[in-house]
């Protein structure tokens, strides 16, 4: 008698060929191998997200962003275009790379480590968006200068995922899920943000110092949880 098979579909073949390479390369498979879309885990170094009017202020009348590397999500990009951000008592970080498309608000993201650099100590950390009383600064570009009342933030660890996403790891958004980082340095991070929406690709952003703190790498074996 014959039996009933279970049906192959691409996520079963997808979860089998990443348990081959975790095996080959030696790794532990993690327990969410089964997942709908592969997890990136991406350092996110310093960059400014600027509204247009801000970006014909710096760079003149009439000036867009041109794309110079297009990012993991489809639609965003690296701009050709950098800016300097001025600190107290003149102290600068320039080539700050600006990211596209253009907002509605301004904002820095800096690592702390950044913020110190500048002189600047009262840095939020904050999810991307949230620029409502953060820290105040200085941008100059070839064209103009523009005075921030508020927009420079520590970006806080975060994970862009879809709404199928969402549904396999059974959160929702605005909720925090854990991270947990293997490698020599192996660390956890309880408070990654979830942020779901259409269209996007399973990502988790950490900063610079973050990233430095544990290491990571691209063979990094990392597996995100819900709390």
């Amino acid at each position: 008698m014959a039996t009933k098979s279970t049906p192959t579909t691409r996520q079963s073949i997808e979860a089998q060929v990443r348990a081959q390479v975790y095996a080959a390369m030696g790794l532990p498979i993690p327990r969410k191998v089964n997942a709908p879309n592969p997890l990136l885990v991406n350092v996110s170094a310093r960059h400014a997200h600027l509204t247009q009017a801000a970006v014909e202020k710096l760079f003149g009348a009439g000036h867009t962003l041109t794309p110079k590397k297009w990012l993991y999500q489809d639609g965003y990009f690296a701009a050709e275009e950098m800016i300097t951000l001025v600190g107290p008592r003149s102290r600068v970080i320039s080539n700050l790379r600006i990211l596209g498309p253009c907002r509605d608000v301004n904002q820095i993201e800096l690592a702390y480590t950044d913020s110190i650099a500048l002189g600047i100590r009262n840095v939020p950390t904050r999810i991307s968006g949230d620029v409502k009383g953060s820290a105040p600064g200085l941008i100059m570009g070839p064209e103009g200068t523009l005075e921030l009342d508020e927009g420079i933030i520590r970006a806080a660890p975060h994970v862009h995922m879809s709404p199928a996403d969402a549904d396999f790891y059974g959160v929702k958004n605005g909720e925090m899920m854990r991270l947990n980082v293997g490698g020599p340095l192996a660390m956890s991070f309880d408070r990654i943000q979830v942020r779901v929406g259409d269209g996007i690709k399973l990502e988790i952003h950490i900063d610079t110092d973050e990233g430095n703190a544990c290491d990571l790498r691209p063979d990094t074996p990392c597996e995100l949880l819900k709390l």
